[in-house]
């Protein structure tokens, strides 16, 4: 990826016609509020959407953020090195061979040895790291109750709702609204089941970010004057095998990786 470092950089990609689209006066203004962590470089509507995925925006508060998760990964490897593997395998629902804990995330492996390390075929990312070591540490085992409840229902989760609504829910919408094959790459990629008729929803489909974290993601096409609209579920064991920012940051994560294989592939 291109790494904008800067605001000039990052000014000299946009469109530079100051449309005030993006519901800033100037294009430079723009740039500043990127830079700044305060807008994303997608808030620009005129950007080529098979051009976005070449940047990187690094600003001080993205590298501050970076620098904090990889704290948090450090602290959650020291706790996970406490816990003997191969006895919590049956309660994360997870298998356990050799000297390592085999996890299933979206249908793929992900490996974790005694030190906590992670190792895939797929590129580990923080969205992944830090709930997947949160899911060993935090899963109480509790089995799934199939009892669907919205972010906002799940213990704690009153105060998150609104932020999942932004960075999960309407993103994640979007993408619905314009990638009709959207619901089919979740089936066939990730390994999501069809879910019909739930909530009378026109598709639902429901993903396992970890085996014992259901997700049901819900669509309403557009109906007459009615808007489409999009909700997320989870079953409601989930405040007992899952911190609630883990949940957060899982699903947030889920949501940007589909806006990059949107773009990238044209889904």
């Amino acid at each position: 990826m291109i790494p904008l470092r800067n605001a000039m950089e990052i000014f000299k990609i946009l469109p530079r016609t100051n449309c005030r689209d993006c519901r800033v006066p100037t294009c430079l203004a723009f740039a500043a509020a990127t830079f700044n962590g305060e807008k994303r470089l997608d808030d620009c509507p005129h950007l080529d959407r098979a051009v976005l995925n070449q940047f990187d925006i690094q600003t001080s508060k993205s590298r501050t953020l970076a620098l904090e998760e990889q704290r948090l990964v450090a602290d959650l490897k020291r706790k996970v090195a406490l816990i003997d593997l191969s006895t919590a395998a049956e309660r994360l629902d997870a298998s356990f061979a050799g000297k390592s804990l085999k996890v299933k995330m979206l249908g793929k492996d992900f490996h974790v040895d005694s030190s906590g390390n992670l190792t895939s075929d797929c590129h580990v990312h923080g969205w992944v790291a830090v709930p997947l070591l949160d899911y060993i540490i935090s899963c109480a085992g509790k089995s799934l109750s199939g009892n669907w409840i919205p972010m906002r229902e799940i213990r704690g989760g009153a105060a998150w709702a609104p932020l999942f609504g932004q960075r999960a829910e309407k993103p994640l919408k979007r993408l619905a609204d314009t990638h009709t094959d959207l619901f089919e790459l979740m089936i066939h990629v990730f390994s999501a089941k069809p879910a019909p008729r739930v909530f009378d929803s026109d598709i639902a489909v429901i993903l396992y970010p970890l085996p014992r974290i259901p997700m049901l993601v819900c669509y309403w096409k557009p109906d007459g004057s009615m808007d489409s609209s999009l909700n997320v579920f989870f079953d409601d064991s989930a405040q007992d095998n899952l911190t609630i920012d883990s949940l957060y940051r899982i699903s947030a994560g889920l949501v940007v990786m589909f806006e990059k294989i949107a773009i990238t592939h044209g889904t």
